[in-house]
C-alpha cells in the first residue's frame, strides 16, 4: 500500500486538493478548467514520456450502492474503481472498530515478537536467512531501516543489527551512523557462490514508491503536476544493483565488489556516478540469481520505458538477464520488453483496454519468476506483469530471451493486477498461480483472485482455476473478511530463496486482514484451505494509519517447517505438522547455502 505512509503529512492536502479536482479534464463527466488543461499541456511538453495515448478516463468513484454485503453474507466488490488509497470506504456490515482478536486454525503460535525492533516497516519488508558459525540469522529490512536477528533458537530470536535513519527524519540524501547518503538496504537475494566460496548478496536500487513529489489526486499526480515528475527525474542516486561479499551477518561484514547502474545511457555500467540522476527504474524487487552464471532482473533501462498508466509511477519495467561468472564484474546479456512499454509504441499501447485508465501499474513489479535454472537445464521462465498480463518466455538461451506465449487476465482495476507467480508447483503439476495484491482498504476494489493457470503447454497458457477465497470463522462474528476493516486480498508467497526445498502440494500467503493462509493444492482440482493464523490487527506501537495493513507477509523455512509471519506490529513463528511437517526450534541441521528447486 503507497499513500497510507505519507497520509500523516499528505492528508490535508490531499483532502483539499481532491475536493476542488474531484475528476480532471476528460473523464466522464468532468469539466474542464483553464487551469487543469494548461496543467495538462504545459506536462505534455515539459516531459515526453508521460503516456498519453489514449483519452484521460480514469474510473469514477464506485456507486456505494453497487457492491457491500449480500443478503446470504457474502461481499460483492465494485467492478471498477480509481486509486484511492487516502479515504475510509465504510459500508453497511461493516466492523466499527478494527479486529484485536486472533484466529487460528492447524497452526500453533511458536513465538511472537512485536514493537519497533520487529516491525522495521508497517506496510512491506523484505527478508533472507544466512548462517555463519552454527547460528542462524534472519535479515529484514525495507531501505533505511534494516534488522538482523539471530533465529537459531525459534524462541529466544535476538536483535544483533539495528540499522535506521530516523535520526535524521528518514532522509535519504543524509548520511548517518548507519548509512552514507543515498546508500540503503535494496531488496536482495543472498546465494553461496562457488567461485568466491562465500555469500554473495545481490540488492536492488530502484526508484522510491512512497514518494513526495506526486500523489494519487489527480490535480497531483504524473499527468498534472509537470513540476512533480521534474523533481524526480532530477533526483541523484543509483539505478541498478549492488554486488556485496558478506562475510558475517552484520553490516560491518559487507564488502562491496559492484556498483551497477541499468541506466542505458551510462557509458560504463560499472562506472556510473550514483551523485547525479540516473535513468529508468533500476532493479525492482528481489533479483533472480542462485549463485551460478545467470541472474534475470526486473528494470526499465531508461525513461522510454513509460508504458504505465499508474499516477505515481514512472516507469514501466522489462526484464534484463546477466552474467554473474564474475560477481564484480556483472555483464548485460539482453534486454527483453513488451510492445507498447516504450514512448512512440503508442499502437500496441492503445490495444490494451486499460490505455488512458490514468490507474493500472503496467509493468514488471517482480523479476522472472522461474521453476529451475538455466544452469540445472530450465527452459521457460514466467513474467507477471500488472496490466501486461502474463507472459512465458524462453530463457534456455540467456542472451537472446524469447517470447513463447502471452495470456492477458481479466481487468481488476485498481489493485495490483498482476505481480507475483508462484511456480513452486510446476515442475510436478505443471500450474502455475498468477495473482495482483489489493492497495486500498474496505475492499474498495475488484478482488484480486490467486488465478490457477495450466502452463504444461508453455505455449499454450489458460486459466483453468481460481484459489478458494478465505472466510472468517464463526467465532470472529462476520462472514465475510471484508468487513473486519483493513486490507484484504493475496500479497505474495515468500520467497524463491527460503531455505530448504518448497514442500510439494503447499502455497502459503501472507492475506493481510485475513493473515497468512496456507493452501493444500495437491490436487489441483479441488484446492482448499488446510491451515491459517489470522493476527490481531494492530499492536500497541502501530500508528492508526497503518491498521488496515495488517500481514503483508510470510517467510517459510522449509528446512525446519517454521513460517514466520510479519505483520504491521510485528513477527509471529508458527509451526504446522499437518501442512508443514514436525517444526525443528534449534540449530538447523545444514546451514542454508543456496536456494533449492
Amino acid at each position: 500500500m503507497r499513500s497510507l505512509r505519507t497520509r500523516a503529512t499528505l492528508a490535508t492536502a490531499v483532502a483539499a486538493a481532491t475536493a476542488a479536482t474531484l475528476l480532471v479534464p476528460g473523464s466522464s463527466g468532468a469539466t474542464s478548467t483553464p487551469t487543469t488543461a494548461t496543467a495538462a499541456a504545459a506536462a505534455a511538453a515539459a516531459d515526453p514520456n508521460i503516456p498519453r495515448v489514449c483519452a484521460d478516463r480514469r474510473p469514477e468513484p464506485a456507486d456505494p450502492g453497487a457492491y457491500g454485503m449480500q443478503l446470504d453474507g457474502t461481499f460483492r466488490h465494485p467492478a471498477l474503481t480509481p486509486v484511492d488509497e487516502e479515504h475510509e470506504h465504510s459500508f453497511p456490515g461493516r466492523n466499527k472498530e478494527y479486529d484485536t482478536r486472533s484466529y487460528i486454525k492447524n497452526m500453533k503460535v511458536e513465538a511472537a515478537y512485536e514493537g519497533a525492533d520487529f516491525t522495521p516497516d508497517y506496510f512491506h519488508t523484505w527478508q533472507n536467512i544466512v548462517d555463519f558459525d552454527g547460528r542462524r540469522y534472519m535479515f529484514q529490512y525495507d531501505r533505511s531501516e534494516g534488522r538482523v536477528y539471530d533465529i537459531t533458537d525459534v524462541k529466544k530470536v535476538r536483535v544483533v543489527e539495528r540499522m535506521s535513519r530516523q535520526d535524521v527524519d528518514g532522509d535519504e540524501t543524509k548520511a548517518n551512523g548507519a548509512w552514507a547518503a543515498h546508500d540503503y538496504w535494496g531488496a536482495s537475494t543472498i546465494q553461496w557462490n562457488k567461485k568466491l566460496d562465500a555469500y554473495v548478496m545481490v540488492q536492488s536500487f530502484e526508484d522510491k514508491r512512497q514518494i513526495q513529489e506526486l500523489t494519487d489526486d489527480p490535480a497531483h499526480d504524473k499527468y498534472n503536476n509537470p513540476e512533480g515528475v521534474r523533481k524526480l527525474r532530477e533526483k541523484p542516486g543509483l539505478k541498478g544493483f549492488k554486488v556485496f561479499r558478506l562475510d558475517g551477518p552484520r553490516k560491518k561484514d559487507w564488502k562491496l565488489l559492484a556498483t551497477v547502474s541499468t541506466d542505458a545511457t551510462q557509458k560504463d555500467p560499472l562506472r556510473s556516478d550514483p551523485g547525479t540522476a540516473q535513468q529508468g527504474s533500476g532493479s525492482l524487487d528481489t533479483p533472480y540469481w542462485t549463485g551460478q552464471r545467470y541472474m534475470f532482473i526486473a528494470t526499465a533501462p531508461d525513461d522510454t520505458y513509460s508504458g504505465t498508466e499508474y499516477p505515481t509511477n514512472l516507469h514501466s519495467a522489462g526484464y534484463q538477464s546477466w552474467d554473474m561468472a564474475d560477481p564484480a564484474h556483472p555483464r548485460l546479456l539482453d534486454t527483453w520488453q513488451l510492445p507498447g512499454q516504450r514512448t512512440g509504441e503508442d499502437a500496441a499501447y492503445r490495444k490494451n483496454p486499460r490505455c488512458g485508465n490514468r490507474t493500472s501499474w503496467m509493468g514488471a513489479r517482480m523479476p522472472l519468476f522461474i521453476p529451475k535454472p538455466v544452469e540445472q537445464g530450465g527452459r521457460y521462465a514466467f513474467a507477471a506483469m500488472g496490466g501486461y498480463g502474463l507472459t512465458v518466455l524462453d530463457i534456455s538461451n540467456p542472451a537472446d530471451m524469447r517470447t513463447v506465449s502471452h495470456l492477458d487476465l481479466p481487468p481488476s482495476v485498481s489493485g495490483t493486477e498482476g505481480d507475483n507467480i508462484d511456480v513452486s508447483q510446476y515442475e510436478r503439476t505443471g500450474i502455475v498461480y498468477y495473482s495482483g495484491y489489493p492497495l486500498t482498504e474496505d475492499c474498495y476494489e475488484p478482488y484480486k483472485d490467486v488465478y490457477q493457470i495450466d502452463a504444461k503447454d508453455p505455449k499454450n497458457p489458460r486459466v483453468v482455476g481460481v484459489l478458494p477465497r478465505p472466510t472468517p470463522p464463526p467465532s470472529a462474528g462476520i462472514t465475510d473478511y471484508c468487513q473486519r476493516r483493513g486490507s484484504f486480498g493475496p500479497k505474495r508467497t515468500g520467497s524463491y530463496t527460503n531455505p530448504g526445498r518448497h514442500s510439494a502440494g503447499v502455497l502459503g500467503y501472507g492475506f493481510y486482514n485475513a493473515g497468512v493462509q496456507f493452501f493444500d493444492v495437491s490436487d489441483p482440482a479441488a484446492p482448499k484451505i488446510d491451515a491459517y493464523f489470522v493476527p490481531k490487527a494492530y499492536g500497541t506501537g502501530t500508528p492508526d494509519y497503518a491498521y488496515g495493513n495488517q500481514t503483508h507477509g510470510v517467510y517459510v523455512e522449509w528446512d525446519r517447517n517454521i513460517a514466520w509471519v510479519l505483520t504491521n506490529h510485528g513477527i509471529y513463528a508458527l509451526s504446522s505438522p499437518k501442512v508443514l511437517g514436525k517444526p525443528d526450534l534449534n540449530r538447523p541441521e545444514k546451514p542454508f547455502r543456496t536456494s533449492e528447486f
